[in-house]
């Protein structure tokens, strides 16, 4: 009833979200009389900020066309290298240009699409060949595709790399942003442990939850707080017969939202409250920049049920990995394995979701690694997504993952 009752909402707002942009548009039209009232602009800016907050948003766009290459100005295009039921490994393709080391960034899988990592594969474009982990929202895969977990996200890692390996003979380097950092180090240890010719050359982790133990944040404590079955109960749904995922039990995109928007809910209003006065003024650039974030800011995607429990319960509640407990269908994931891939650590000083000390903790579970091959950066006045987006990751982290990557090619 839950994602029903939803459907029905989102139709409603969907449809106010059209009358109000049209309202705001025939309000600011010159050829109408009353654009010229003292009191237009107001109302104008009003039904566009509330167009704004209710439209609908379906997945978006990468939309990178060209890169800056030295003085060249470069084509890109999108290219799908391998296709599953649950994502695809989509592989930015610079035309004319085949060089620079091999780079697989994970996006992950906690609500909103890989797009939100446009800026990350952006700034890495120029001198990497780059690959996505694109993932498909839940609601749109049908019931015959079988389920997914924690341990087949494990495995499509693992089979990302050995394509991207197997297609161009060199290891490829990871950038894990977020949650993918424990199944990207829990794949890491298994491929080192097997000597698998395509492990990762280097492994980076953005703001991970290696170890929810360290500096606690609200959503850790929410995790610990609550029995496995009350996220069970409560926060999962049925997928309605309008999409093909019909049937399919998930945490729903909009839940996890939800969640964000109230856990900064002041700033969030504040930036609507900007963009409402830089619509009355008719900024319109500086509008524009706050409803480009929004519109994929709110573009979010269902996971499967199977996969959120397990994280939950793996990650935030049991600490499985840093506990030396974590298994991949049965086998025992052991850090100790990892002796041939070089480890970055990056963490905000203002993450106030994953903490800090939680991704640094993957270091020091890696005992058999030399400490050459280790290291950590603290970014200064960096929130969680200026790790991976925004001026600071591209003036002053992006540097440091380079020169990483570099440094260990």
């Amino acid at each position: 009833m839950l994602y029903d009752a939803y459907e029905v909402q989102r139709s409603f707002l969907a449809g106010a979200s059209k009358l109000a942009g049209f309202g705001a548009g025939w309000l600011t039209n010159p050829a109408n009389p009353m654009a010229y009232a003292s009191a237009s602009p107001l109302i104008a800016a009003s039904l566009e900020v509330f167009a704004n907050a209710t439209a609908p948003h379906g997945k978006p766009e990468f939309g990178l066309k060209a890169v800056k290459i030295g003085k060249k100005q470069v084509a890109v295009r999108e290219e799908i290298v391998l296709r599953k039921p649950f994502g695809q490994l989509k592989r930015f393709v610079r035309e004319g240009v085949d060089t620079g080391p091999r780079l697989l960034i994970v996006a992950p899988m906690s609500g909103h699409y890989a797009t939100l990592l446009r800026g990350t594969v952006e700034r890495m474009l120029p001198g990497h060949d780059v690959y996505v982990t694109d993932w498909r929202d839940a609601k749109m895969v049908p019931l015959s595709e079988g389920s997914f977990d924690l341990d087949d996200y494990v495995d499509y890692l693992i089979e990302f790399l050995e394509t991207i390996g197997e297609a161009t003979g060199e290891r490829p380097h990871v950038i894990a942003v977020c949650q993918p950092s424990v199944p990207a180090f829990a794949a890491t240890a298994l491929m080192n442990a097997d000597k698998n010719p395509w492990r990762p050359k280097t492994l980076t982790m953005m703001g991970g939850p290696v170890d929810t133990r360290k500096a606690p944040t609200p959503v850790n404590t929410l995790a610990i707080q609550r029995p496995l079955n009350w996220f069970q109960n409560n926060v999962i749904a049925t997928v309605p017969a309008i999409y093909p995922g019909t049937g399919r039990k998930v945490y729903p995109g909009f839940l996890q939202l939800a969640g964000f928007m109230a856990m900064n809910l002041g700033d969030h209003l504040v930036s609507h409250w900007e963009m409402f006065k830089h619509l009355v003024v008719g900024d319109d650039e500086h509008a524009d920049a706050t409803r480009a974030f929004y519109d994929e800011y709110r573009s979010v995607c269902d996971m499967t049920e199977e996969f959120y429990l397990q994280t939950v319960d793996v990650v935030f509640k049991r600490h499985l990995l840093p506990r030396g407990k974590m298994t991949h269908r049965g086998r025992k994931v052991d850090p100790a394995a990892i002796t041939d891939t070089a480890l970055l650590a990056i963490e905000g000083e203002r993450d106030d979701i994953s903490g800090i000390g939680q991704t640094k903790a993957a270091l020091g579970l890696a005992t058999k690694l030399k400490a050459s091959a280790k290291k950590y950066f603290l970014a200064p006045n960096v929130g969680h997504y200026g790790i991976f987006n925004g001026g600071k990751w591209r003036e002053i982290i992006a540097p440091v993952v380079e020169d990483w990557i570099a440094a260990s090619d």
